[in-house]
């Protein structure tokens, strides 16, 4: 796979001098496309030159080409990417009408704007150096597989974002953190995928290349052959759009469950659930941008909204992908969906009670759809060395599961890569993958995983008053007698749900704030008072604080001796400068 990445990074020497490096993208992205669906048809060439030699035009010849390629796409040119370099002077024609006669599914090249690319190599010489050296490489699904393009992809985005200063990370996955994805995803639906003739729906709200529609896309067919499968995505960035279409393309996959757009904005598939959702959103970018269109869906559908737990700070909008992913899956009475998002440490804790964030958890732990959350390694992916945390999401957790939350700590599993890519220096192995699902398989309290009841996170913001004192230090009432309060001693406290053993229902939540007064409050402020209409639920997932692991500092005489050692070598130094 690397000499293949490497192999097509070479061909872009040959744009140096009319393109930039960080313009070289523009060409040989598209141009892998090409080959690729090239590579794809042509064994069927022939014979779809004849049917088009009797059948000219018309649904019942597309019907005839689609079945003699074997794919949902087809292409009614006569030319090949053989025939196109015998051809030198018309080549950059004969191109365009190659490009052009694709079928309609095939939007992909309008995306690149391919055409001005076309014109700018023909007109420097360029163009039969880069088609010539495409033809001669070999992207037959039979020499690289699906699996393997999407590699090739990746490695390609990568190079190009490096050369330009970009973001990698924000158009791909690394694959090590998907197939840990879709392996937990599978490991709690493993006799859901195994029935014959199944059909399994899995959807990617933020699609990008593609990359996790094609590995649970290998990990399904891998555990039941018999399965079938249908593979839906929405991307809004233009080119990592069409590189996700022409694989899903070449896979066999319907071209039209592949959608452009802003899946925020605009739910490219509304009313549609899925069976499995795999995302990985943007990390802290702001959804201005869609805020109008939001609030107008919420507006129109009320109930039945994307976003029912309520909408987090305008400069975050992971917790609405959160809820989009949620609400896309299949319905308890439907046999229910489960969901893979993997997304930064702020949708855990972020917000107060009564907060945007803090109502998203509050709506996903009483609607009991959060099964485990996962702590990954640092430094896993390209762009960030920032912690994260895969969220698994049930709408019909097994028995057993049920009403349960489970924390995984997988931070400590990975390898240490031999070079880094971008910010990414660590990697998990399928070692590490299998032991962290193990963990989660197994469903028991450990050293890296423990097992929580869904309102164990939630709490009751309390308000606490003092009154006010006149200069004499007596208390001052209002009108009926009671006592006023003082703004500037006013205080709030977190109780949390069943503090002191009560219940969290409404008696157990008077029961346990009346024992957190007594407990913890009025031992040490004995006027203070309790305002009931102030009280808010609040909800927040501490992850870090339930592994925390204490280490034994330094002893005090270790330390001084370093310091010691360190003066020691500075002064030897200072005196061979002054010799």
């Amino acid at each position: 796979m690397s000499n293949l990445g490497s192999f097509v990074w070479q061909i872009a020497d040959q744009l140096r001098g009319v393109y930039k490096p960080h313009q070289y993208g523009d060409v040989i992205l598209p141009m892998t496309i090409l080959r690729r669906l090239d590579c794809v048809l042509e064994s069927s060439h022939d014979e779809v030159g004849a049917i088009i030699a009797k059948h000219p035009e018309g649904g019942r010849r597309d019907a005839l080409i689609r079945k003699a390629t074997g794919v949902s796409f087809f292409n009614t040119s006569p030319w090949t990417f053989a025939k196109l370099v015998s051809d030198p002077d018309g080549l950059a024609a004969n191109l365009a009408d190659f490009i052009a006669r694709f079928s309609d599914d095939i939007d992909v090249f309008e995306q690149f704007k391919f055409d001005n690319e076309i014109h700018t190599m023909a007109e420097n010489n360029r163009l039969l150096l880069v088609v010539q050296k495409f033809a001669a490489l070999d992207l037959h699904p039979d020499r690289v597989s699906n699996a393997e393009m999407g590699d090739l992809f990746e490695e390609l985005i990568r190079k190009f974002a490096e050369a330009s200063n970009e973001t990698a990370g924000e158009h791909f996955t690394p694959r090590d953190a998907i197939r840990l994805m879709v392996d937990l995803l599978f490991a709690g639906d493993d006799s859901g995928i195994s029935e014959a003739g199944i059909i399994r729906r899995v959807y990617d709200p933020t699609a990008g290349t593609g990359g996790m529609l094609s590995v649970a896309e290998e990990r399904i067919l891998a555990m039941n052959p018999d399965a079938r499968l249908r593979l839906y995505g929405q991307e809004i960035n233009p080119q990592s759009y069409a590189i996700c279409k022409s694989d899903m393309i070449a896979k066999g996959q319907d071209a039209s469950n592949i959608k452009r757009g802003d899946t925020l904005a605009d739910d490219l598939f509304a009313g549609q659930r899925f069976d499995y959702v795999l995302s990985n959103p943007p990390y802290g970018v702001d959804w201005k941008a869609s805020q109008a269109a939001i609030a107008a869906h919420i507006q129109e559908a009320g109930d039945a909204s994307r976003f029912p737990g309520g909408l987090p700070p305008i400069s975050d909008g992971q917790m609405l992908f959160l809820q989009h992913v949620t609400t896309k899956l299949e319905k308890r009475h439907n046999g229910g969906g489960r969901a893979a998002i993997v997304l930064n440490g702020s949708p855990l804790f972020t917000g107060a009670a009564g907060s945007g964030p803090s109502e998203i958890r509050r709506w996903l732990l009483e609607n009991d759809f959060v099964d485990a959350i996962v702590a990954l390694p640092t430094n896993m992916f390209y762009n960030t060395g920032i912690a994260t945390y895969v969220w698994l999401l049930d709408t019909e957790k097994p028995v057993g599961r049920d009403g349960t939350v489970q924390l995984i700590d997988g931070t400590s599993f990975f390898t240490k890569m031999r070079k880094n890519l971008g910010q990414k220096s660590r990697e998990i192995t399928d070692a590490n993958r299998d032991e962290i699902v193990r963990l989660y398989a197994e469903h028991a309290e450990g050293e890296h995983a423990k097992m929580f009841p869904t309102d164990a996170f939630g709490y009751w913001t309390i308000t606490v008053e003092r009154p006010l004192r006149d200069d004499a230090g007596e208390v001052m009432t209002d009108a009926k007698g009671r006592p006023k309060p003082d703004s500037k001693l006013r205080d709030t406290e977190n109780v949390p749900f069943g503090y002191g053993g009560n219940t969290a229902g409404a008696d157990g939540r008077d029961a346990a704030i009346r024992a957190y007064l007594d407990a913890e409050v009025l031992p040490h402020v004995p006027d203070a008072w309790l305002d009931p209409a102030k009280t808010k639920v609040g909800y927040e997932i501490p992850f870090t604080r339930h592994f925390y692991r204490y280490v034994q500092p330094r002893p005090l005489e270790e330390i001084d001796r370093d310091l010691n050692e360190l003066v020691a070598e500075i002064m030897e130094l200072l005196r061979e400068v002054e010799r």
